[in-house]
């Protein structure tokens, strides 16, 4: 009987998988078992070819050889991990192997890298694909138990093709045709661009904003206040004539209860985390990037295998786990989370259509923990900020309703209407999960919930005191990483056609739940857009770079569609063949529009030291770990870094300084005006701390790390 060969992504999962399949015997990049060889990728180790691969003309970057549209992609292996790639083509090619399971991530970049890997090889064996959604032992043996033939996911691969495909042709094209025609390193994408565009066109509003005075009255009455309203329940008065004459009327006057009313009503609990929202709440609490809580997320599924698959679109469960919840809560019963599960066990889980939907879940479902029982000491402070978060939001979808009373008082006072609102908490329910934490928060002149007094209709209020508040309209607020999420995720409200905003905000948006962090984090990286603090704003280079794009590049229409056609292609509901077919005539259509502008572009940034290589001037950028220096000629790629942002914290504000200098000149600044020599900075923290911990942090410090992207990479190394 032959054996079997498991190809997993990461050799973390590899190792995982050899182990439950009792492969015991180490090999140059695999382990070796009675039944089975378990093997595994480096992420992608085959990819697109590069322009030059195709033609020779390509190698040179010229307006002139554009658009490059090969007839057939072609596929290569990547230089670096070339020597695994060879290693699994050795193991496939084994007398003995006669079988192959794909074992990769189970989504669609995930059957991407199995698919290349196996075409470039020259497999022709059948295949066999596991689909998990946790990495567990018990997980992996029903996965094993159950696998499924490769084919039925042909659709998933085809749909991942055509987003590679996509991106080649439209990124590659539009980019090479951006810098020739600019001489300025200048990257589109079908996804970043629009994305860029939103942060663009928010900080545009911003600009143009003029803020107007407005003003709201407010009553106080023995015990709480009552907020007037006009009669179409506004509150604001942009006439401050008009609010004097109404307090002035009022004033002194005694007030009748014209209505009360009192409403049960109640609150369904939350529902579930998807990818996406999970990131949007960790940006929102703990100042996460989205990149970072995904790599989190990783190591809570592969290393500790606390959560289920991450990378989901989901927010619900489907009916085949309904019976392994008792489980799954049992395994989280530990520490802050013992007593709510108990009470929950104790009064049985609350599950609902609200949780439970089959018809709501494609690849994978919401992310809940597995039954893999935890010990909250081995997780480090990040992995246990991302797992309470999941824990807790389990926890509630499970809860029972938030039940409360609404208690709603109107007043009228020499014929003007005002309005007092106030909650009286019947039960808890799953608010109770996250105690204070719960609470809303209110704009300036929103009405907050009350104690009120128990008043009858018709009773006589007496007004103790009358006066309106003058306030200012605020601008939109400037897109943080979680809302920049939100737009990405529904970005029909950027389009004005009705009945395409719903099919965009029903679809998957620009990106998917997998992508989205790393588009977010290329375009910080380009220098596209930076932080400022949580807010994001947009560089000079950016702001340009939307200016220079052809229009319909930075709409999310044809963005979101295609991602619409994607997961039409991996439902077998849309031909791949076409998609192709029309991104090629979309990528010639860019590079005209390109070619024909009459746009220039200007580095606001420059300096006025020189390139020590060119002698052309350079740059000065803010990249995420400090201040750097680059050179403004793309073919030339020189960079130095000038400041980096710190990990030592301010003694007066507490804030990170910022270093700067060379050598025995290096100095700690912050932004409080605060300065301190590096020598000093030693000595102060020699007193505090071991100097094995001050050579330590200084050495992280010094560490100079890459920061080219992978398209920095390719523009240096091709030349004109």
């Amino acid at each position: 009987m032959g054996k079997i060969l498991v190809l997993a992504e990461k050799p973390s999962v590899g190792r995982d998988l050899a182990r439950v399949l009792n492969c015991k015997q180490g090999g140059n990049g695999f382990l070796l078992g009675s039944k089975y060889i378990v093997t595994w990728a480096l992420g992608h180790l085959v990819t697109l070819a590069d322009p030059e691969v195709y033609d020779e003309k390509y190698k040179k970057w010229e307006l002139e050889v554009l658009p490059m549209l090969p007839d057939r992609m072609q596929l290569v292996v990547i230089k670096e991990t070339g020597k695994q790639f060879n290693v699994i083509r050795g193991l496939m090619k084994r007398d003995d192997v006669d079988e192959l399971v794909i074992a990769t991530d189970a989504g669609r970049e995930g059957e991407l890298v199995a698919r290349w890997i196996i075409m470039k090889a020259g497999w022709k064996k059948p295949v066999k694909r596991l689909w998990i959604s946790s990495q567990t032992d018990r997980a992996i043996k029903e996965g094993f138990n159950n696998l499924r033939p490769a084919r039925e996911y042909d659709n998933l691969y085809k749909s991942a093709q055509c987003r590679a495909e996509a991106d080649w042709l439209v990124g590659l094209n539009v980019t090479r045709a951006l810098t020739c025609k600019y001489n300025a390193q200048l990257s589109a994408g079908r996804v970043q661009t629009p994305t860029l565009a939103m942060v663009v066109q928010r900080e545009n509003e911003i600009k143009s904003f003029i803020p107007k005075d407005y003003w709201t009255i407010e009553a106080g009455v023995n015990g709480f206040t009552l907020h007037w309203r006009d009669k179409n329940g506004q509150t604001r008065i942009f006439d401050r004539a008009r609010a004097d004459e109404i307090v002035s009327r009022i004033k002194g006057q005694a007030g009748k209860v014209a209505d009360v009313v009192k409403e049960a009503r109640n609150e369904p609990p939350p529902l579930a985390y998807d990818l996406t929202e999970l990131q949007r709440e960790a940006n929102r609490r703990y100042g996460y990037s989205a990149k970072k809580t995904l790599s989190i997320m990783q190591k809570l599924y592969e290393t500790h295998k606390l959560v289920t698959y991450p990378r989901t679109d989901s927010r619900y469960i489907t009916e085949d786990i309904v019976p392994t919840l008792t489980e799954r809560l049992r395994s989280i019963a530990v520490g802050p989370y013992s007593a709510a599960v108990a009470a929950l066990l104790r009064n049985k889980p609350n599950v609902t259509r609200r949780f439970v939907d089959n018809s709501k879940v494609s690849d994978h479902h919401a992310i809940i923990p597995t039954e893999q029982s935890v010990n909250l000491g081995s997780l480090d402070k990040d992995e246990r900020n991302i797992y309470d978060l999941i824990v807790k939001r389990f926890i509630a979808v499970l809860s029972r309703p938030f039940e409360y009373e609404q208690t709603t008082i109107k007043v009228e006072v020499a014929g003007e209407i005002f309005m007092a609102k106030g909650k009286i908490v019947k039960s808890p329910g799953w608010k109770a999960i996250y105690g204070s934490q719960t609470e809303e928060d209110y704009g300036d002149d929103d009405e907050r919930d009350q104690v009120l007094p128990d008043v009858k209709k018709g009773a006589a209020l007496k007004l103790n005191s009358v006066k309106s508040v003058n306030r200012k309209t605020k601008p939109p607020a400037r897109y943080t990483e979680a809302t920049l999420l939100s737009a990405m995720e529904h970005p029909g409200k950027f389009i004005d056609d009705k009945a395409l905003r719903e099919v965009l905000d029903n679809g998957s948006g620009l990106g998917t739940p997998a992508t989205r962090a790393d588009i977010i984090e290329k375009l910080f990286d380009s220098f596209y857009m930076e932080r400022n603090g949580k807010e994001i704003v947009p560089t000079s280079k950016g702001i340009q770079l939307i200016n220079l794009v052809p229009e319909d590049l930075k709409s999310p229409k044809l963005t979101a569609n295609w991602e619409q056609q994607l997961s039409q292609i991996s439902k077998g509901k849309a031909n791949d063949g076409a998609f192709i077919s029309e991104m090629k005539k979309y990528a010639s259509k860019l590079v005209s529009n390109v070619i024909a502008s009459s746009a220039s572009y200007k580095h606001e940034n420059i300096t006025r030291e020189k390139c020590p290589e060119c002698g052309k001037f350079l740059l000065d950028v803010k990249g995420k770990k400090g201040r750097m220096l680059i050179c403004q000629d793309r073919e030339c790629g020189y960079r130095r870094g000038v400041s980096q942002i710190s990990n030592a914290r301010c003694p007066e504000c507490h804030k990170k300084m910022e270093i700067r200098g060379e050598e025995e000149n290096k100095t700690f600044y912050c932004v409080c005006g605060y300065r301190e020599k590096l020598e000093t900075f030693k000595k102060r923290k020699q007193e505090q701390v071991s100097s094995r911990e001050v050579k330590n942090f200084l050495k992280q410090q010094d560490e100079d790390k890459p920061i080219n992207t992978a398209l920095a990479d390719a523009l240096k190394k091709l030349k004109m």
